[in-house]
C-alpha cells in the first residue's frame, strides 16, 4: 500500500513563497505521476498542476508563472515550489500520485495524502 504524506504548509504572508513536499513510501516503485490539487473553503478541490509518467506538466492558469511542481525519484519524493503567493491560494493541498507508468495521463491518479494547510494572510 503505498502512503504519501505531505509536508511544508503553513502560515504565510501574500508574496511569500512555500514549498510542498510529498513523500511516498510502502512501494518499492518510485513516484511515476503525480499532481497537487487544492481545496479552499467551501470549495470543491481542483488541480493546481500535474507532472505525466513523461514528464510533461501542466498547470491551473490562477497557479502559471508562479508554481513549479517537480520531482525527485532518488529521494521517491514530489514537490510543489509556490512563489508569490496570494490570499486567494489558501486551501489544504492534497499531493495525488501513482507508482505505475501512465503515459501521457494528467490523472487523477490513485494514491492521495492526507493534506496539508496553507494559509496566506497578512
Amino acid at each position: 500500500q503505498v502512503q504519501l504524506v505531505e509536508s511544508g504548509g503553513g502560515l504565510v504572508q501574500p508574496g511569500d513563497s512555500l514549498r510542498l513536499s510529498c513523500a511516498a513510501s510502502g512501494s518499492i516503485f518510485s513516484i511515476n505521476a503525480m499532481g497537487w490539487y487544492r481545496q479552499p473553503p467551501g470549495k470543491r478541490r481542483e488541480l493546481v498542476a500535474a507532472m505525466t509518467s513523461d514528464g510533461s506538466t501542466k498547470y491551473a492558469d490562477a497557479v502559471k508563472g508562479r508554481f513549479t511542481i517537480s520531482r525527485d525519484n532518488a529521494k521517491n519524493t514530489g514537490y510543489l515550489q509556490m512563489n508569490s503567493l496570494k490570499p486567494e491560494d489558501t486551501a489544504v493541498y492534497y499531493c495525488n500520485a501513482d507508482v505505475g507508468y501512465s503515459g501521457s495521463y494528467y490523472g487523477p491518479y490513485d494514491y492521495w495524502g492526507q493534506g496539508t494547510q496553507v494559509t496566506v494572510s497578512s
